[in-house]
């Protein structure tokens, strides 16, 4: 995740911010630009219109989202000539909580915060996230439900582009519980949201096509049938040498599993690293024997070997920071060379389907009379 500064006085505010707290100006992210912007109000139409005022904005002319602007569970804005009334974030949510019910409202904000800031990293990796409405076949959508009073309990999951969150996960207390009782090092709203998108994105990404038998050798046969794997994951439990080649016990039930646990932690690690980046964030102990970490770069710019490097020093850095605060380790996993070595498939597999994307988006582009122009060399060649 990259730093953000207002557009009027330059302090430094959050992704998730909606006011600057130095100047008061209305803040808001425009997907466009990728940036949180500082907005004075430019008059009225049928809704109040917003003039941004970050210089790579050049004054253009927003509208908030509905969600922004009705209900508070977002901060992102829709350009004002555009005849959407949700913006590309929220026009993904197909079933939000039932609003009547006691704190569904917060367990909703909390639910699109998270998914705000997943869609942000996976368009900072080139992949694409079309609604269903917008592309019924292949196309991404979320529904927030809750647990029915006759005891039917919704089961977080991914089913063909449909991501299903069960909101409980959205309550702290809850989760920790839920946490404590699976015996798991480590469980968030976030990476829920990052595991269920890995299994959407085996299926775009790795399902037929020629990524799947390197899939197979490197995490096992998918045909396997879940169900039975399911089963016998919480018959038995994991293997006891389970962290030799998979980042989490979880990961062991099936390789679908193990695909989405491994994409998570993948995603966790380089939002994790373009932050640090992004903030300057260096170490350089004076005792040879510290792990150092004098020069970070984000992840586009960095080999898969690269940003390994820089991940181990951070990580060490990070969990002894919140061992002084008393807390839990940030990042309580050990990364086995086999778990690396799947990492490194993940990294593979994003960095093809963006650079295909970008191919797609450069060829887009260019005006008819470019292509035509190209046309003919083409053929002489």
């Amino acid at each position: 995740m990259k730093t953000f500064h207002c557009g009027r006085c330059q302090h430094h505010v959050f992704f998730e911010n909606v006011k600057c707290e130095s100047c008061a100006a209305l803040l808001g992210f425009v997907p466009d630009l990728s940036e949180v912007c500082a907005f004075e109000p430019a008059g009225t139409t049928d809704v109040p219109l917003w003039r941004a005022l970050n210089p790579s904005a050049n004054g253009a002319l927003f509208r908030q989202c509905n969600n922004y602007a009705l209900e508070n569970v977002c901060n992102w804005m829709i350009p004002a000539d555009s005849p959407d009334v949700l913006c590309p974030a929220c026009s993904l949510t197909q079933t939000i909580p039932n609003l009547t019910q006691p704190n569904n409202r917060v367990y909703w904000y909390k639910l699109e915060t998270a998914k705000r800031r997943l869609l942000f990293a996976l368009s900072a990796l080139g992949l694409n996230t079309d609604s269903r409405r917008t592309n019924p076949e292949t196309g991404l959508q979320f529904e927030f439900l809750e647990d029915g009073d006759m005891g039917a309990k919704v089961l977080t999951g991914h089913d063909d582009g449909l991501i299903t969150m069960n909101i409980a996960e959205a309550d702290d207390a809850l989760r920790e519980r839920m946490r404590a009782d699976m015996h798991e090092p480590y469980r968030t709203l976030l990476g829920h949201f990052r595991h269920e998108i890995g299994h959407y994105y085996f299926d775009r990404l790795v399902a037929n096509t020629s990524w799947e038998e390197p899939f197979r050798e490197m995490f096992g046969d998918e045909r396997a049938d879940y169900a039975q794997s399911l089963q016998a994951h919480y018959d038995n439990g994991p293997p006891a040498d389970w962290e030799q080649s998979y980042v989490s016990a979880y990961a062991t039930t099936h390789p679908w599993e193990d695909w989405a646990e491994t994409w998570a932690h993948y995603l966790h690690i380089v939002d994790t690293v373009d932050t640090a980046a992004a903030c300057g964030f260096k170490l350089d102990p004076k005792s040879d024997n510290e792990p150092s970490l004098t020069e970070i770069e984000p992840v586009e710019n960095a080999s898969f070997d690269k940003l390994m490097k820089q991940w181990f020093p951070l990580m060490y850095a990070l969990n002894s920071l919140n061992r002084s605060l008393g807390l839990a380790d940030a990042y309580p996993f050990t990364l086995s060379p086999k778990v690396v070595a799947k990492l490194r498939f993940v990294h593979k597999v994003i960095a093809s389907a963006g650079a295909q994307q970008q191919a797609k988006a450069d060829v887009q582009q260019e005006s008819p009379q470019e292509i035509k122009q190209d046309q003919p060399a083409a053929a002489a060649g």
